[in-house]
């Protein structure tokens, strides 16, 4: 077997996450500059070495000032904290045609713990232009205190401004390398 490294077209792949908002509604956000990274032994994902990273100061929530609030040091503290990571561990459930579990650790704002990504395998094929394409979704849940993102703001009904809770969900279509 032969060692494959792939990459993520950015044009079709996301890196994004959604958290509540006044306990009633969700905000949604994404990075733009983000790598991944994935090594796997021919088509074969079930050993592979997946790793990402995310520029904090590339997030993106369709607010400005909202995104200059969640870099502060209030949230990310992108100038100390520049960077997001996952470094996978091992992979679970994988049988070349389903949906699987990669686990790994996730580094983000000085702190790093384990998590698992659910991920749903869309499969491998050539696209018309004669490269190799795999897609994927993965999806995990965190609480952000864990990692250090405590800044909340009280309601005047009780509730808290932003939740806890952080879905993260990511549509990766990823590159053969030749």
């Amino acid at each position: 077997m032969a060692t494959v490294n792939w990459i993520a077209d950015a044009s079709h792949s996301e890196i994004g996450f959604k958290v509540k908002h006044l306990m009633i509604s969700s905000v949604k956000g994404s990075f733009s500059d983000y790598q991944v990274n994935v090594s796997s032994e021919d088509n074969d994902f079930g050993k592979a070495d997946i790793s990402f990273s995310a520029q904090i100061a590339s997030i993106n929530t369709g607010s400005e000032q909202r995104d200059g609030h969640l870099r502060s040091a209030d949230f990310f503290d992108a100038e100390q904290f520049p960077t997001m990571t996952f470094k996978s561990t091992s992979i679970s459930g994988y049988d070349g045609s389903s949906d699987f579990q990669v686990h790994g650790d996730l580094s983000l704002h000085g702190h790093t713990h384990g998590v698992t990504l659910d991920v749903e395998f869309g499969g491998v094929v050539n696209d018309p232009w004669g490269n190799t394409k795999a897609g994927f979704t993965l999806s995990t849940k965190i609480n952000r205190k864990d990692w250090g993102l405590v800044w909340n703001a009280p309601t005047e009904t009780g509730g808290l401004l932003v939740g806890e809770d952080v879905k993260i969900h990511i549509d990766l279509e990823l590159q053969k390398q030749a």
